[in-house]
């Protein structure tokens, strides 16, 4: 199955809104928290690294290529990344990650991805 633009945009969106439950929940272990926005972080650098740059260059504030470099970072030196890195990433980084996100997906949107500045996701999972 191919994914698109908009895809791979609901993708980062996604990704971002379970971050910020996450790190937000004083009541999940910080260990199960830390593994969780992990892989989120990777899923969030694989959706960056497959967008077109005619699409990221429109968000010039946002480092594409160190977020998608922070996901393989996550994927392939596992071992060596703290919990410092990880969730000062999530609480610094992934709010304007995000909005700059959703403002890239209200403008796929606009140009005739007619599924919405959300998309057909639920931001919740």
């Amino acid at each position: 199955m191919s994914r698109d633009v908009g895809d791979r945009l609901d993708d980062v969106i996604r990704a971002c809104g379970v971050i910020r439950a996450y790190v937000d929940d004083d009541a999940l272990p910080e260990g199960l928290v830390y593994d969780a926005v992990r892989m989120r972080l990777v899923e969030i650098g694989e959706a960056v690294r497959m967008l077109p740059s005619a699409v990221t260059s429109t968000e010039p504030s946002i480092p594409w290529s160190r977020v998608s470099l922070l996901g393989e970072r996550l994927t392939r030196r596992y071992f060596d990344t703290t919990p410092a890195v990880v969730f000062g990433t999530a609480r610094v980084d992934v709010p304007s990650l995000c909005e700059a996100v959703h403002r890239l997906r209200a403008a796929h949107a606009a140009r005739g991805d007619r599924r919405g500045a959300a998309g057909a996701v639920d931001l919740t999972q």
